[in-house]
């Protein structure tokens, strides 16, 4: 059975020869060890690899660059980007460069050994920390809607967005939402619209299903109760 071809860019030494020294070890995958400075694209050429994992703190080289140059020059790869806790904003931009998947580094190995297969089959696998939320719920509707230019704008939500976010979930009217937060019905329609284009969403009963799904109604009620 043909090997899952990797390659590894990673600049610590400890991470890259531990990292390549288990992935060897398992019987479908082989992997390649990169430094990232300079020797990412001569190693890809060599073994076109099927999966790169690709470490998002590359201390003298710009990870998000690296990844946007080898899904340029290798189409087919699919990148994983490692890192401890990848924020919204990273993840947006990565999403952006083509990246497939991301896994935490203080993952299990199963957790490390399943993303790289998952991707080698065309999966999309989120960080843990972000799976089942409304923001992965909006990186995987946006990735198939082809809104992937949208993303950024999702983790930008104002606080009164969120507040009517939190209001549409609840059902209330653009009329009663209005009367909730003591302004105009027609400042209530601009904000619902600006809420459906960030979040790349079409109708309000979308919005109300993210919200329910991330449990953003209790996050809004906890902020509330947080700044009185």
């Amino acid at each position: 059975m043909p090997k899952i071809r990797v390659l590894l860019i990673e600049d610590n030494r400890l991470l890259r020869e531990g990292i390549t020294a288990m992935l060897n070890e398992q019987p479908d995958i082989k992997a390649i060890p990169s430094t990232g400075n300079g020797d990412a694209l001569e190693k890809a050429t060599k073994i076109n690899p099927q999966v790169v994992l690709l470490d998002l703190g590359l201390r003298s080289q710009n990870s998000l660059r690296i990844a946007e140059t080898i899904k340029k020059s290798f189409p087919k790869a699919e990148i994983v980007v490692m890192d401890l806790i990848p924020v919204q904003a990273e993840v947006v931009e990565f999403v952006k460069a083509g990246v497939s998947g991301f896994i935490l580094k203080d993952a299990t190995i199963d957790d490390f050994l399943h993303t790289i297969r998952s991707v080698a089959e065309g999966k999309k696998v989120l960080p843990p920390s972000l799976t089942g939320s409304l923001f992965s719920q909006i990186v995987e509707h946006a990735v198939k809607s082809g809104n992937a230019d949208k993303l950024m704008k999702s983790v930008m939500l104002t606080r009164r967005e969120h507040e009517i976010v939190n209001l549409i979930a609840k059902g209330m009217s653009n009329k009663e939402i209005a009367v909730e937060l003591n302004i105009a019905v027609h400042t209530v329609k601009s904000h619902v619209h600006n809420i459906l284009d960030k979040l790349a969403l079409h109708t309000r009963l979308e919005v109300a299903s993210f919200a329910l799904t991330e449990g953003m109604v209790r996050k809004a009620r906890d902020r509330n109760s947080e700044s009185r």
